[in-house]
C-alpha cells in the first residue's frame, strides 16, 4: 500500500515558535503551488501571518490535552437510495472512498436499497458495477436492519459523521437528513428542511423569486390533474405558440437530469406531463419556457466559513453546450423501413437536435456523449462540450459566482452545492420573459438564470465537483477532506477533531508542487487514441493515473494520444500521432471525452484564454484562502495547473527513454492492442505494461487467436468457427446469397459478426435475418459511428462501430446462453433473487489473468449479465452505474469444481498466447465440466473505475484493491524489464 509522511508540524515534537514550520501559502522557501500575484497582496500576507500564530496557538494547546491527536475520524460514507440515480451515486461513493480512506480517518460504508432497506457492505461491494450486481446476495453478505431507526441506531456508535452520497429522493429531499437529525448524528451538508425546499424545482423557483432573483416562468402540474385551458392560457401570457411551443417538461422532484425533456405546444406537454407520471418518476411535474439560444453553466459551492457562519466561495463555472445531439430520453430512437429492399434507419419522431438539452444521458455516460443522427447518405458528429471557465464575458461569469453564493446563504444551504442555470445574451429574445430589470440577474451583458440546486452533487472521478476544484488548486482528496473538516465545525461533539493537527488533516500527496524524493520512480499513463472505445480509454488512463498518484515513490505523468489533426467523423488510418503530456495535467484530464481533453490542451496553449483562466483562477483562489486561512488545518493547496506539452508519438518515445520512465498502456483497440506502441516502446527499451508485441498481435486479430489455441481441444479448450469476409465483399454482393452461404457454411441459423481486429465490443452484433446483414452492411456503407438500439430484428443497445469501419469482418454462429435474471424486490419478499434456467449448462463469463509470462494466474471469473440484449454493449462492460457482472460465479450456476476447472483452462490459454502483466478473456464455459469456448482475448483490458478486473482482484484472499491492483500491475513491468 501506498505510505505517506504527513507534511504538518508534528505536535508531539512542538514546543516553541521556532519548531513550526511556516504554512505552504507563506513559505519563505517553498509553496505548495505559486501564488506569485497573490502572496504579494498585503492583505493576503496579513491574513496568512495572523493564520500562522494561531496556528502554532493551536497546536500548543493540543500537545497540552493531548486528547485526539491520533484518533481517526470513522466517517459513514451511504450510497444508493431509491432513485433511479442510484448507480450513479455508487460511483460517487466508489470515488469518495478511493480519495479520503485512510490518513486520519476510518470509512465505512452504506447502502440504501431501492424500498429503503439498510445495509452495512464492504468497502469492497462499493466497487460493484451496480447496484444489482450485489443486491440479489446483500441478505447473505451484508449486515441488514430491521429498520430505519435501527440503522440510524447504529451509526450513532459505529460513526462520528456520515457522508450521504445518495442523489435524488431520500438523499437531497432531506429524507436521510431528517434520520440523522432525529438522532443526533453529524453529517456533510445541508439540514434537512432546507434539502426539502431547494430539491423541489418548483417550490425552489418560488423561494428565487421571493429572494429576488430573476426566474424562468413556470406551470405546475401536480397529481395528473390539469385543467387545459389553464395551461393554454400560461403558453400565451409568455408568449408561445400553443400548438408548436417550446417548452421543457420536467418531474419537480427527481434530481437535475431524471425524465427532463422538451415538448412542443400544448398537447405535447399534458404527453410529456402524463408520462412522467405514469412511470412514477413523480406526480409534480413543472412545465418550463424554453429559454432559446441560451447557454447552460453549472458552478460548485464550496462554504470555507467557520461554525455556522457562512462564507461561501464559488469556483470557476463550467458552461455546458450540447452541439446537434439527438434527444436520448425516449426509449426508441429509429424506425427500420424496407423500401424496394432497401434497408434504411430513419430518426424516429422525438426531440430535434437543436432542442437538445442536458439530461441524464449526457451527464454520466461518457461513451454517448458523441452521438449519430443516422439518416441516408448522411453521418452527422453530435457532441457534448464544456468549457472551465465559461467562454462569457467576464463581467457575466463574476455575476455567476456572485448570485451563487448569495443563493447558498439565502437558501441555508451547508459545506457544498452545486447549482445550474442558464446565461442569455441580451441581444436574446427569450431574455424578455425573464421579468423585471430590478431582480438579481440582470446585467449589461444578458441574463443569469439559477434553475436547479444539487444539493449532493456527483462525485464521480472526473464530475464538476473535481473538474471545478481542481482548476483552483484542489486534488480530489484535498477537496472532499476540506468539505468533511468543514462539516465537522458545525457539530460541538466533533470540534476536537477541528483542532487535532494529525487526525483529519489534508494530506497533500503525490504532486508536482510536492518534492518527490530523489529516486521517484516516473510513469506515463498512455490513453486515448482513435477507435470508437476511446472514451474508455479516458476512464481507463484517467483511473489508473490517480490511484497511482496515491504512492510517494511514483511520479505519475497522464498522457493524450491524440490523431494529428484532432478527432473527425472520418479519421483516417494515419501512423503520425500527438502525444499530449505536462508535468501534471490535472485539471485537463478530468473531462468526459477525449475530444474535450484535446480541446483544453489546445485551449490551454492559447495566449489571450490561458491569461484569463489565470486571472479567473488567482480570484478564487484568493476568496478561498480568506476563509481556509482562518482553520489551521488547511494546509494549502495542491495542484498546480501548467500548461501542456505537445509531443508526435515517436518524440515522446525518445522523450520516455531519456527520462527513464515506465509507461502504463491504457489505449483500447487500435495501435494500443495490435503490437504497435509495445513494438516502439520495445525498440527503444523502454519498459511498459501487458503483453509483449508478438502477444498483442496474435490477440488482437480473432482469426489468429482461435488458429494459436486450435491444438488444445482434448484439454477442454474449445474455439468458434469462424469465416471471414471482406467489406467490399459485404458491399457488392447480394445480401441474400451472402447469408445462405454463411448460414450454410457455419451450420446455424443465426450469426454473430464482428470486426476482425478490433475491440473486444466495438462493432459485435447478433444478426438473425438477411435483414439485419443488410442493416449491418449499410452501416459501414454509411461509415456511421453507431448502430442505434433496437435497429435490428433481436432487442439490444446501442452497437458501438469502428472509425474507420473494417475491412475484414469475421462471421460466427451465435452461441445460445441461458438467460440470467436478477428479479426486483416485490413487497411481499425480503430479497432478491436470482434465475437461470440453466437448460444449455453454458454460461458467459470473463476473467483477468495476471502474472509473468509462463506463470499467469487466472483471477476469479465473473458471470456476465447482458441488460440490453445479446450482446454485451461498450456502456455495460466499462460505464459505471450499467452492466451487472456476478463476481465470482453464484454457486448455484457453478460448482467450485466446475470453477477451479475453468481456472486451471483459463490460465493455460494464457501461457499458451505468450501474455504477460495482465490481459482478460471473455469466453463461454459449461457450467458443469469446465470447459471453455473461446471468445476473445484483450490484452489492454478495461481500467475503469467500476471495471470487472477490480472486482475480481478484490475477491482474491486477501483483497486486493484499486491501488495495490495498478501498482502489482506497474511493478510487473519494471521486474520484465530487468
Amino acid at each position: 500500500m501506498a505510505s505517506s509522511s504527513s507534511l504538518l508540524p508534528n505536535t508531539s515534537r512542538l514546543t516553541s515558535h521556532n519548531d513550526y514550520k511556516l504554512p505552504p501559502v507563506i513559505s519563505s522557501k517553498q509553496s505548495f503551488i505559486s501564488f506569485p500575484n497573490i502572496v504579494s497582496n498585503k492583505l493576503l500576507y496579513k491574513r496568512s501571518l495572523r493564520t500562522l500564530i494561531r496556528c502554532v496557538k493551536t497546536e500548543v494547546r493540543v500537545e497540552q490535552k493531548g486528547s485526539v491527536k491520533d484518533k481517526v475520524l470513522r466517517v459513514g460514507l451511504v450510497c444508493g437510495g431509491p432513485s433511479a440515480e442510484r448507480g450513479i451515486s455508487l460511483n460517487s461513493a466508489r470515488s469518495v472512498l478511493d480519495h479520503i480512506q485512510g490518513d486520519g480517518l476510518d470509512v465505512r460504508c452504506y447502502y440504501i436499497d431501492c424500498n429503503l432497506n439498510a445495509f452495512a457492505i464492504s468497502s469492497a461491494q462499493v466497487y460493484s458495477n451496480t447496484p444489482a450486481d450485489f443486491d440479489f446476495k446483500l441478505e447473505s453478505l451484508a449486515q441488514s436492519f430491521q429498520s430505519l431507526a435501527e440503522f440510524t441506531e447504529h451509526l450513532a456508535s459505529s460513526v462520528d459523521i456520515v457522508f450521504p452520497v445518495i442523489h435524488g429522493r431520500f438523499g437531497e429531499d432531506g429524507g436521510i437528513q431528517e434520520l440523522l437529525e432525529k438522532a443526533n448524528i453529524p453529517f456533510v451538508g445541508t439540514p434537512s428542511q432546507e434539502c426539502c425546499r431547494a430539491f423541489d424545482k418548483f417550490e425552489a423557483s418560488l423561494e428565487l423569486k421571493k429572494q429576488g432573483f430573476v426566474t424562468v416562468p413556470n406551470f405546475l402540474v401536480q397529481g395528473g390533474t390539469m385543467i387545459k385551458s389553464e395551461l393554454i392560457d400560461w403558453f400565451q401570457s409568455n408568449q408561445i405558440n400553443s400548438d408548436k411551443g417550446k417548452v421543457v417538461v420536467k418531474p419537480a422532484r427527481a434530481g437535475s437530469s431524471i425524465g427532463v425533456t422538451v415538448a412542443y405546444g400544448v398537447d405535447d406537454s399534458i404527453k410529456k406531463a402524463n408520462d412522467i407520471i405514469s412511470a412514477g418518476i413523480d406526480d409534480k411535474v413543472v412545465v418550463e419556457v424554453f429559454l432559446e439560444g441560451g447557454s447552460e453553466f453549472t458552478a460548485i459551492v464550496l462554504d470555507v466559513g467557520s461554525g455556522f457562519e457562512f462564507h461561501p466561495v464559488v469556483l470557476l463555472p463550467t458552461e455546458k453546450m450540447v452541439l446537434g445531439i439527438v434527444q436520448t430520453v425516449a426509449i426508441e430512437w429509429y424506425l427500420i423501413y424496407r423500401i424496394n429492399d432497401q434497408v434504411e434507419l430513419h430518426f424516429h419522431d422525438n426531440v430535434r437536435e437543436e432542442d437538445a438539452i442536458f439530461n441524464y444521458r449526457r451527464k454520466y455516460l461518457p461513451t454517448q456523449q458523441f452521438s449519430v443522427k443516422v439518416q441516408r447518405h448522411r453521418n452527422e458528429k453530435l457532441k457534448v462540450a464544456y468549457h472551465t471557465p465559461p467562454r462569457f464575458p467576464t463581467e457575466v461569469i463574476e455575476h455567476i459566482r456572485r448570485g451563487a453564493s448569495l443563493l447558498f446563504q439565502r437558501f441555508g444551504l451547508r459545506d457544498f452545492a452545486r447549482v445550474d442555470g442558464w446565461f442569455l445574451p441580451s441581444s436574446n429574445h427569450a431574455s424578455s420573459c425573464t421579468g423585471n430589470d430590478d431582480k438579481f440577474g440582470k446585467c449589461e451583458s444578458g441574463t443569469i438564470l439559477f434553475t436547479d440546486i444539487n444539493l449532493i452533487s456527483g462525485m464521480e472521478q472526473t464530475s464538476f465537483l473535481f473538474q471545478q476544484a481542481s482548476k483552483v488548486g484542489f486534488s480530489h482528496s484535498n477537496i472532499l477532506r476540506t468539505i468533511i473538516q468543514r462539516a465537522c465545525l458545525r457539530f460541538p461533539v466533533l470540534a476536537p477533531y477541528s483542532n487535532a493537527s494529525n487526525a483529519l488533516a489534508t494530506r497533500l500527496k503525490s504532486t508536482p508542487i510536492i518534492p518527490k524524493t530523489k529516486d521517484a520512480k516516473k510513469v506515463f499513463v498512455i490513453f486515448g487514441g482513435e477507435t470508437s472505445e476511446r472514451q474508455v480509454s479516458l476512464m481507463s488512463g484517467t483511473n489508473v493515473w490517480l490511484n497511482l498518484q496515491a504512492f510517494d515513490d511514483l511520479e505519475v505523468t497522464p498522457c493524450l494520444l491524440g490523431p494529428p489533426n484532432g478527432y473527425s467523423s472520418n479519421m483516417q488510418e494515419d501512423k503520425d500521432y500527438n502525444v499530449f503530456s505536462k508535468t501534471v495535467c490535472y485539471s485537463l484530464v478530468l473531462r468526459h471525452t477525449t475530444e474535450e481533453v484535446l480541446a483544453a490542451c489546445a485551449e490551454a496553449l492559447e495566449p489571450a484564454r490561458a491569461t484569463l483562466t489565470s486571472q479567473l483562477r488567482k480570484q478564487v483562489m484568493a476568496d478561498l484562502v480568506e476563509g481556509l486561512s482562518e482553520h489551521s488545518w488547511f494546509t494549502g493547496f495542491d495542484i498546480f495547473d501548467v500548461p501542456p506539452v505537445k509531443f508526435s508519438l515517436g518524440q515522446w518515445i525518445k522523450h520516455v527513454k531519456e527520462i527513464e520512465a515506465t509507461v502504463f498502456i491504457a489505449v483500447h483497440g487500435g495501435i494500443g492492442e495490435d503490437g504497435t506502441i509495445q513494438s516502439l516502446l520495445e525498440a527503444e527499451g523502454v519498459p511498459f505494461t501487458g503483453p509483449g508485441v508478438f502477444a498483442s498481435k496474435t490477440c488482437m486479430d480473432k482469426v489468429d487467436t482461435s488458429l494459436a489455441l486450435s491444438h488444445l481441444q482434448d484439454l477442454g479448450v474449445l474455439t468458434i468457427n469462424k469465416e471471414v469476409r471482406s467489406k467490399d465483399e459485404l458491399l457488392s454482393m447480394p445480401t441474400l446469397d451472402i447469408w445462405l452461404e454463411l448460414t450454410k457454411n457455419l451450420q446455424c441459423e443465426t450469426l454473430c459478426v464482428k470486426p476482425a481486429r478490433d475491440g473486444c465490443s466495438t462493432g459485435v452484433a447478433r444478426l438473425c435475418s438477411p435483414v439485419d446483414l443488410a442493416v449491418y452492411a449499410n452501416a459501414l456503407r454509411d461509415c456511421l459511428l453507431r448502430i442505434p438500439s433496437n435497429s435490428l430484428s433481436k432487442a439490444h443497445g446501442v452497437i458501438e462501430l469502428p472509425n474507420p469501419p473494417p475491412e475484414l469482418l469475421i462471421f460466427e454462429p451465435f452461441v445460445e446462453t441461458d438467460e440470467i435474471i436478477i428479479s426486483s424486490k416485490s413487497p411481499s419478499e425480503n430479497s432478491h433473487h436470482l434465475i437461470w434456467k440453466g437448460n444449455s449448462r453454458w454460461v458467459e463469463i470473463t476473467v483477468g489473468v495476471i502474472g509473468k509470462r509462463g506463470a499467469m494466474q487466472s483471477l476469479s471469473p465473473s458471470v456476465t449479465v447482458k441488460e440490453s440484449g445479446d450482446i454485451l454493449s461498450l456502456e455495460e462492460k466499462f460505464q459505471g452505474g450499467t452492466g451487472i457482472n456476478l463476481t465470482p460465479p453464484p454457486s448455484s450456476i457453478m460448482s467450485n469444481e466446475a470453477l477451479e476447472r475453468c481456472k486451471q483452462r483459463i490460465e493455460l490459454i494464457a501461457n499458451t498466447l505468450g501474455l504477460e502483466g495482465f490481459s482478460r478473456i471473455d469466453a463461454f464455459v459449461n457450467a458443469d465440466s469446465g470447459e471453455v469456448l473461446i471468445i476473445e482475448v484483450n490484452t489492454v483490458p478495461g481500467m475503469t473505475p467500476s471495471t470487472v478486473l477490480i472486482h475480481q482482484a478484490l475477491s482474491e484472499q486477501p483483497p486486493m484493491y484499486p491501488q495495490q491492483f495498478f501498482r502489482t500491475l506497474l511493478d510487473l513491468a519494471s521486474e520484465r524489464s530487468k
